[in-house]
């Protein structure tokens, strides 16, 4: 190969990494900036999307169906990344906790990958016992172990 074309396929290599970061950097939006403390809640009053970003994994998560529960409470989760396997079941690391000492565990979530992964996580609306989860019920805290983090807390408030 002759210096000029050396040249050429540097540049080419040098291009298509470029292209690449840039693809996966994006532009932060507000909502999507980490703070130094864990667990920090940086939405804004009315939005119920709650957002941890410890560890390379930032997890936001929206409830779907607090104010009309069916047999499952549904939340919207997004993690984001560029280094960690997000092909993990959630099921196996999510509890959701009421206030008043009743949980239950995740019971759907479709395991995926990739940087970038959107799905829904379901858990039973009722507990064990047939009783209802929201059931006098002042908070609501959704846990999740082990997402390159110990553990993270998502919490709503359900009085209005």
């Amino acid at each position: 190969m002759n210096r000029r074309s050396h040249r050429w396929s540097g540049l080419a290599l040098g291009l298509v990494a470029l292209v690449v970061l840039v693809a996966c950097s994006g532009t932060p939006t507000p909502a999507a900036v980490s703070t130094t403390q864990p667990n920090a809640d940086t939405t804004q009053p009315g939005d119920l999307t709650r957002e941890d970003s410890q560890g390379a994994v930032t997890v936001k998560i929206t409830p779907l169906n607090l104010d009309d529960p069916s047999a499952t409470l549904d939340f919207d989760v997004v993690l984001d990344t560029h280094s960690v396997d997000l092909s993990m079941d959630l099921t196996q690391m999510a509890v959701l906790r009421a206030d008043m000492g009743a949980e239950v565990n995740a019971s759907a979530w479709p395991i995926g990958s990739g940087h970038h992964y959107e799905a829904t996580l379901s858990f039973p609306s009722q507990t064990a016992d047939g009783t209802s989860l929201l059931e006098g019920a002042t908070t609501l805290t959704l846990v999740i172990q082990d997402v390159d983090a110990p553990e993270r807390l998502f919490e709503w408030s359900l009085t209005q």
